[in-house]
């Protein structure tokens, strides 16, 4: 029973550690898809002016 604390720490070391990755995934998801917008809507997509 004393390797309990053990593997408990080592799992948790192992959720957040895949947590982390999670969020770091997630937040350069977003900063490309916010580049790719801000590209897209600088380019020439432009509607003709109202009349």
């Amino acid at each position: 029973m004393e390797n309990c604390p053990m593997m408990d720490m080592m799992g948790m070391g192992w959720m957040m550690g895949g947590v982390a990755l999670i969020w770091l995934l997630l937040v350069v998801v977003l900063l490309l898809s916010i580049a790719a917008l801000w590209k897209y809507l600088r380019s020439g997509h432009r509607q003709p002016p109202a009349t």
